[in-house]
C-alpha cells in the first residue's frame, strides 16, 4: 500500500517514486502533481518504513491508517486545523496506547494529514483490499526518526 510513496524532511505533503537513478530519484507531489529530483543527500523516508511509537511496541504506518479508516468509515479525518489538544484526543481515541512524550504534536498533525492525503488520492489499499497477484507489503517496525519535528 505504502509502497513508492516517500516523506521528504522539509517538503510539504507526499511524493511518489517515479523511477530511480545513482545518486537521485524522480518523485511526483501527491499534493500538485508537479515532477521534480531529489537527490540522494535529501532526508526521504518511504511511508512503508515509518512506524508509530507506542508503549509497547512500534506500530507501523499502514496499521494506524487502517486504524483511522475503520473509524471514519473510508472518510476524512478530524479538522487538522482543530486544537492540538483536540488532535492528540482523537489521535489517542485511534491509538491509545501512542507514546505521548515521543509523538509529538506535530507528528499526530502530520500523519493525519498524510491519511487524509492518501485517501482523497485513493491510495489507501489496505492488505486484506489487495488482489491475489499482487505481492502483499512487508511490515515495517523500524521508526527512521519517526519524521518527527520538533514544535
Amino acid at each position: 500500500m505504502l509502497k513508492g510513496i516517500l516523506a521528504i524532511t522539509g517538503q510539504p505533503g507526499l511524493y511518489k517514486v517515479i523511477s530511480e537513478g545513482k545518486n537521485n530519484v524522480v518523485i511526483e507531489s501527491l499534493l500538485t502533481g508537479k515532477k521534480s529530483t531529489a537527490y540522494a543527500d535529501a532526508k526521504m523516508s518511504t511511508l512503508e518504513d515509518i512506524a508509530i511509537y507506542t508503549l509497547q511496541e512500534d506500530i507501523p504506518l499502514t496499521k494506524v491508517f487502517r486504524k483511522i479508516s475503520e473509524k471514519e468509515n473510508g472518510g476524512k479525518t478530524i479538522d487538522l486545523k482543530s486544537s492540538p489538544e483536540e488532535l492528540k484526543k482523537y489521535f489517542a481515541e485511534i491509538l491509545p496506547e501512542y507514546d505521548k512524550e515521543r509523538v509529538y504534536g506535530s507528528d499526530v498533525k502530520k500523519v493525519l494529514s498524510w491519511y487524509n492525503l492518501l485517501n482523497e488520492k485513493g491510495l489507501l489499499i489496505f492488505e486484506d483490499e489487495v488482489p491475489d497477484e499482487m505481492p502483499s507489503e512487508a511490515t515495517a517496525g523500524i521508526n527512521p526518526a519517526s519524521e518527527e519535528v520538533q514544535e
